[in-house]
């Protein structure tokens, strides 16, 4: 083959793999150090994000797309992007919202370890989504460049082969800015995840604040519904990004609004009791 990926786009291949490994491991520390979270939720996170996003979620996608009425919902753009969010926000909140009141409900008194758990949440989807897939494009661009393709290439054929080919040519001719939004992507990402889990915390944690549960599944699917719905009419990656960033810091007011709503209710809780 004689295309070529550019050098300016491996080097935000890299950027963006970085951001995927060292930004969740970055995080684990600050959380840990700064904020005397616990561990364990973090690895927590990890597990719930694995179990509930990509095996029962993916579980329910192949059942219901599979259907008469998932052959409908695919020819919809609207209803697909519904969907998709709902069902992530689903899946992703209810996991949460399980651990904390199981496996987590022991460490309720540290409300920091609600950062710590998004961090392990979204820390692992940035690592499992971006990461790995950065590290196989990162190999594929230096064989393509290097005039070794032959390395992967030679022992498929057919359709995988196929799948090969348009990689390569995928990487050599998209603009190399786009692999750099993939990093941007999966920073606002786990901002929302930890945003999400600080809902959820307060919503296990409190009887009276169990609405945000649903609150949580609802801004969830509000936020990758849109995601979806732009990237299906063909809206411009920068201006998705620019969307989403609204939206993240729309999710980060209201969380932090909760966070400091319920601290001073606990606090005026302890006062009263002395």
């Amino acid at each position: 083959m004689n295309e070529n990926v550019p050098t300016l786009s491996i080097v935000f291949m890299v950027i963006s793999c970085l951001i995927a490994f060292l930004v969740p491991v970055g995080l684990l520390l600050y959380f840990r150090i700064k904020k005397k979270a616990d561990i364990l939720p973090f690895f927590i996170g990890c597990a719930v994000m694995l179990i509930f996003a990509f095996v029962l979620e993916q579980l329910a996608h192949s059942l219901i797309l599979g259907s008469a009425a998932g052959i409908i919902i695919q020819k919809n753009t609207l209803l697909y992007a519904l969907y998709g969010g709902l069902m992530a926000g689903l899946f992703e909140e209810t996991g949460r919202f399980v651990a904390f009141k199981t496996v987590l409900k022991r460490k309720q008194e540290k409300d920091q370890n609600a950062l710590m758990y998004g961090a392990g949440h979204g820390g692992f989807e940035a690592i499992v989504i971006l990461g790995l897939a950065m590290i196989n494009n990162i190999i594929y661009s230096v064989f393509l460049n290097t005039g070794h393709t032959e390395v992967i290439t030679n022992t498929l054929s057919g359709d995988a082969l196929t799948k090969v080919e348009m990689t390569f040519t995928e990487l050599a001719t998209i603009q190399s800015y786009q692999f750099l939004l993939g990093g941007v992507e999966r920073l606002l990402a786990i901002t929302l995840q930890i945003s999400f889990s600080v809902l959820v915390w307060f919503a296990a944690k409190k009887k009276d604040k169990l609405y945000l549960y649903p609150v949580a599944v609802l801004m969830h699917l509000v936020v990758d519904s849109v995601a979806v719905l732009m990237s299906q009419k063909g809206v411009s990656l920068l201006l998705i990004e620019g969307v989403l960033c609204l939206l993240t810091l729309a999710c980060v007011w209201f969380a932090k609004r909760v966070w400091k709503n319920c601290q001073l209710s606990e606090n005026r809780l302890n006062y009263n009791k002395h």
